[in-house]
C-alpha cells in the first residue's frame, strides 16, 4: 500500500484514540456482563427456539450502531445464530446492512432486488466458495438479501495484500507490545507454527489492514437508529486488537460506545470463562476436533 504523509500521520496517531477509549470500553463490557456466557446449546438445533433465543439476547444488548458476531468458521451453529440475528433485526426494521469478512470490500448487493436469486447474489459478492462454503453462509446472506438489506463485503481485497505486507506504516496501528505479541502468537498458531518468525510482522500487517478495511466498511454503512451487523472470525471481533480497535482509531471514543462484540464459542465445557476482549459470549455445542495442522505438515 502506498501511503502519503497525511495517511502515515493518521496511522501513527490513531493509536492515541484507542488508548483514550479504553475507559468507555470497560464500561460497556461491564454493562454487558449479564449477557456473558449465554448458553444457546439447549436450543440451537431448533429453528423456532433459536430465533426466540436470539431475539431475547439482541433485546438485552440494546441498539448498538455496530454489532459484531465473532465466529468459529467451521461451527455450523454459529452460522445458524447469525442467520437468526439477521432475521430478527430485519423483521424489527433495525438492520442497516450485513457486512461480511467473507467477501471483499467494494462488493455488495445494494443494487439487487429483494427477489434476486442466489446466483445473482453470489455474483455480486464475487463469492469464493472454496474458502467460504456457500452451504454455511448462504442462509445468512440470503436472509438479509430477501429482506432487502444490503449485503456488503468488508475484507481487504487480496490484490492489495502484497503492498500491505511491504508497508511498515501498518505497524504503527498496533503499538502496544503485549497486543502485538499476542497477535503474532495467534498468527503463528493459525499457520501451524510453520511460518518463519521473520515473516510474522508482514502477516500481522495483513491482519491489521483486513481489520481496518472492515472497520472502514462499518463506518460507511452506519445508519442512525439502526444496526450494522458484521459476521467475521472471533479474532477479528476482539475489542483489543481487532475491528473495534480500528473503529476507535477512525471514529474516536464514541465508536467504542457504539459497538458491541459477541464471541460465539463452540464448547462442551460445563463452565466457560468469558474473554474480556468481548462484550458477550454465546455458547454453542462443540464441533468434532480436526487436526488441520497434521494435514498441512503431512
Amino acid at each position: 500500500m502506498t501511503t502519503d504523509p497525511p495517511r502515515r500521520r493518521w496511522l501513527r496517531h490513531g493509536v492515541a484514540a484507542t488508548l483514550a477509549a479504553l475507559a468507555p470500553w470497560a464500561g460497556t463490557a461491564a454493562r454487558a456482563a449479564a449477557a456473558a456466557g449465554d448458553d444457546a446449546r439447549p436450543v440451537v438445533a431448533d429453528s423456532a427456539a433459536r430465533l426466540a433465543w436470539v431475539r431475547a439476547r439482541l433485546a438485552a444488548l440494546g441498539a448498538p450502531d455496530w454489532l459484531l458476531l465473532g465466529e468459529q468458521h467451521d461451527a455450523d451453529a454459529h452460522q445458524w445464530l447469525q442467520a437468526a440475528a439477521v432475521q430478527v433485526l430485519a423483521q424489527e426494521g433495525r438492520l442497516a446492512a450485513l457486512v461480511l469478512e467473507m467477501a471483499e470490500r467494494g462488493r455488495d448487493t445494494a443494487v439487487l432486488p429483494a427477489d434476486a436469486d442466489e446466483a445473482a447474489v453470489r455474483a455480486a459478492l464475487a463469492w469464493h466458495d472454496a474458502g467460504w462454503p456457500w452451504r454455511r453462509y448462504g442462509p445468512v446472506v440470503m436472509a438479509a438479501a430477501r429482506a432487502g438489506v444490503p449485503v456488503v463485503g468488508g475484507n481487504l481485497p487480496r490484490r492489495q495484500h502484497g503492498e500491505v505486507m511491504r508497508d511498515a506504516a501498518w505497524d504503527a496501528t498496533l503499538t502496544d507490545a503485549g497486543l502485538r505479541a499476542a497477535l503474532h502468537r495467534a498468527l503463528d498458531e493459525g499457520h501451524c507454527g510453520l511460518l518463519p518468525a521473520a515473516q510474522l510482522p508482514a502477516m500481522a500487517r495483513i491482519q491489521l489492514a483486513r481489520d481496518d478495511a472492515m472497520a472502514a466498511t462499518l463506518l460507511e454503512w452506519r445508519t442512525p437508529g439502526r444496526t450494522v451487523l458484521l459476521v467475521t472470525g472471533a479474532q477479528h471481533a476482539r475489542r483489543d486488537r481487532g475491528v473495534p480497535h480500528h473503529l476507535v482509531r477512525r471514529g474516536g471514543a464514541a465508536a467504542a460506545r457504539a459497538c458491541l462484540s459477541v464471541e460465539l464459542r463452540a464448547t462442551d465445557a460445563a463452565h466457560a470463562e468469558p474473554d474480556p476482549a468481548f462484550d458477550a459470549l454465546w455458547l454453542t455445542p462443540a464441533v468434532p476436533a480436526v487436526d488441520h495442522c497434521a494435514r498441512v505438515r503431512g
